[in-house]
């Protein structure tokens, strides 16, 4: 039984696909893009061995080199919108127990949260307005 080099490159582009879902690089998705237009050449343009590899090479050397840098920059950003215990650094609460270095009670975002001073010497009476500035566990760091 005589397999085609298309065939071939094919089956290398499945093996790389299935190795990116495995692994989670996406220099394997590349290079099975790579794969693929040596399928194309082989398939399509009876290119020969040399065109083939040479086809392989330059399309995953390109996608490499065009993909990774954007997929960088993008992995560096941060989130522009904040979520989860992110979202509630930096808002104000209302003080409903006196918070102090040892504990307390404020209202925050609705709820009421654990709240503990950032600075143990510090004192917060009942009704005033504190800033969260870290979340810890369940407790709100404030001041």
């Amino acid at each position: 039984m005589d397999i085609d080099a298309w065939l071939w490159w094919l089956i290398g582009a499945a093996a790389l696909g299935i190795g990116l879902v495995i692994t989670a690089m996406p220099e394997l998705g590349m290079l099975a893009v790579g794969a693929v237009a040596a399928a194309v050449v082989s398939g399509f343009f009876d290119g020969s061995a040399v065109a083939q590899v040479v086809v392989f090479a330059v399309v995953s050397t390109a996608l490499i080199a065009v993909v990774r840098p954007i997929a960088n920059r993008h992995r560096a950003q941060r989130p522009q919108l904040a979520t989860g215990v992110d979202a509630l650094k930096g808002r104000q609460a209302v003080v409903l127990e006196r918070v102090d270095g040892s504990g307390g009670r404020i209202k925050l975002a609705g709820e009421v949260w654990s709240a503990r001073a950032l600075d143990a010497d510090r004192a917060y009476e009942v009704g005033q307005e504190v800033d969260v500035v870290d979340i810890e566990g369940a407790t709100a760091i404030v001041m």
